[in-house]
């Protein structure tokens, strides 16, 4: 666990899988800290507040000291979120459209972590099938690179 050098990872969702690429130039502790917790597992639904686009609850999970850093409110698809938490829950952002980053608590802005560099094309079947089917499996896995 905890590949430090790595610039990219795997995106298993479901039976789809991505290929990512750290942005550390954009959010480069956010970046070390999710290395360090890699392979990360969890669920993935649809947004219900940031138009198209799905997001993995983490509750009140911290990911190290990490504060926001490349923070936007508009991805584009493929451009995967981290929010830290405070006004909302923390969690991880994963648009496959067009998108508006929200809560209950309204607009929040995220720090920009990853990009899907391989099978963006396919989210759009992933925001439908959580949309649809319920909550998928999700996977990050660090590349040996």
């Amino acid at each position: 666990m905890g590949d430090q050098t790595g610039k990219f990872v795997t995106i298993s969702i479901g039976e789809r899988t991505f290929k990512a690429q750290f942005e550390d130039d954009i959010s480069p502790k956010t970046c070390a800290a999710f290395r360090a917790v890699l392979p990360f597992t969890s669920k993935l639904i649809h947004c219900r507040w940031s138009g198209e686009s799905t997001w993995v609850p983490l509750g009140d999970y911290k990911l190290g000291d990490v504060g926001f850093e490349g923070a936007t409110c508009y991805p584009a698809a493929g451009e995967i979120l981290f929010y830290p938490g405070g006004y909302s829950e923390t969690e991880i952002l994963v648009p496959y459209g067009h998108a508006n980053f929200a809560s209950t608590m309204g607009q929040l802005a995220g720090n920009h972590f990853l990009t899907v560099i391989e099978g963006k094309e396919q989210l759009k079947d992933v925001g439908k099938e959580a949309l649809w089917e319920g909550a998928q499996d999700i996977v990050f896995s660090a590349i040996e690179d």
